[in-house]
């Protein structure tokens, strides 16, 4: 029989002492809904601890060579309490993170409450928009590429935290699918991608997000920020300035230190 109690306090713990674990796969067998149970009773300790709220959702494995690492054929969601929300321009210690990521993202701020198994266009018409970065960061040792997907979804997805830029009104479906995005550290270009890597569009990842919570009885509220997924494949994050920009949508910067 699987300690869930077990598997939730060790990954807390994790999360507290900031001292990395081995991946939980190596100790327990977890199904997806296990897993994703975990992930829950994590989120509400969390929520006790700092007396935070859940802020939106982020959704990971958008793409073909990332969901081929876990062994699925769809993206994973983690959950976004306001503690994790950041803002562009501020500066973040490395040593207050574990192994952080850098992942540029489109961010959907929700405007209105979204129907179960919500629409594209509906999801359209209830957003803003703006230019984002995600910096997953994982409670397990030597965490990437090596996660499974059980370890990946108890761990909250390697949520660590979102960078949020100023929203504006969103575009078509169709320009959705072609916004070009270029990553700076320090100045210097160093990535660049585009939004097709998404689920082919942004927008159909959030949709696919909505079917998924729609099966736990849970919607998309007015006011949530959902990540939808990465351009490019993560990049270790370092110290110094990233900057993000994206055609049609503006540009986001994080500083770390």
């Amino acid at each position: 029989m699987i300690k869930m109690d077990e598997i939730v306090s060790k990954i807390y713990n994790a999360h507290e002492t900031k001292q990395p674990i081995e991946f939980i796969r190596h100790d327990y067998k977890l199904d997806e809904e296990t897993a994703y149970f975990v992930q829950e009773e994590l989120i509400k300790r969390k929520i006790d601890l700092y007396n935070a709220e859940i802020a939106g959702y982020k959704i990971s494995m958008t793409s073909a060579e990332t969901q081929a690492i876990a062994n699925t054929d769809e993206p994973a969601y983690g959950t976004l309490l306001s503690t994790h929300i950041q803002y562009s321009g501020d500066t973040i210690e490395l040593s207050s993170l574990f192994d952080p990521l850098i992942e540029p993202e489109i961010m959907f701020i929700l405007q209105g409450d979204l129907s179960p198994n919500a629409s594209e266009e509906e999801i359209i018409r209830n957003s803003k928009v703006c230019a984002g970065i995600e910096i997953p960061d994982a409670r397990y040792i030597d965490w990437f590429p090596n996660f499974s997907l059980a370890d990946l979804l108890c761990d909250n997805t390697a949520t660590g935290l979102v960078v949020l830029s100023d929203p504006i009104e969103p575009l078509t479906f169709n320009q959705f699918e072609d916004i070009e995005m270029e990553l700076f550290h320090d100045g210097e270009k160093i990535s660049e991608g585009l939004s097709s890597a998404v689920l082919g569009n942004p927008v159909s990842s959030v949709a696919w997000l909505s079917g998924k919570l729609a099966k736990k009885d849970i919607v998309l509220r007015k006011g949530m920020v959902i990540s939808s997924g990465t351009f490019i494949s993560p990049l270790a994050a370092k110290e110094g300035t990233y900057k993000v920009t994206y055609s049609a949508i503006g540009e986001v910067e994080i500083t770390f230190v």
